[in-house]
């Protein structure tokens, strides 16, 4: 029997990959969700793109959010960043971070490999859309689930 999307990560380290993003949160504007699926049919960029849509990430005042995408039976993963983020990061920016976490990925450490991503997302975050007094957490930090 596979796992479940919503099985994947123990409470614990779900609950660390939320306290990682609400970390990362704290020096920026941007926003960072994670969102989990069981499986991904076709192409992972393509499936990715939709849910970031779908979860309302191009609705931030600024277009800087990043979604990390994760499929677990198939070990596809993807990371989406709106129009304003790429508007200012350097071209290599997410095959950097995705090698880094396929790395951790394939010693099986799937929790650091999210932590990680999202560590380096916000340091990148910080460097063009640095925190303001008036800023508020336009998203959920809850990992979201898909259904399949």
């Amino acid at each position: 029997m596979s796992i479940s999307a919503s099985d994947f990560f123990t409470s614990e380290e779900q609950e660390d990959i939320k306290q990682a993003i609400m970390n990362s949160e704290l020096d920026t504007s941007g926003e960072i969700r994670v969102h989990i699926e069981s499986v991904c049919k076709g192409d992972v960029l393509d499936r990715a793109s939709y849910v970031f849509h779908k979860l309302g990430m191009t609705k931030t005042a600024q277009r800087n959010g990043v979604m990390i995408y994760l499929a677990v039976r198939n070990r596809k993963f993807a990371i989406i960043g709106d129009k304003g983020i790429h508007n200012v990061v350097p071209p290599d920016f997410w095959d950097s971070i995705k090698s880094k976490m396929l790395d951790l990925f394939r010693d099986g450490k799937f929790c650091d490999g999210l932590i990680l991503a999202i560590t380096e997302s916000g340091k990148q975050l910080k460097k063009y859309f640095p925190h303001s007094k008036d800023d508020i957490n336009e998203l959920p930090d809850d990992i979201s689930f898909g259904k399949k």
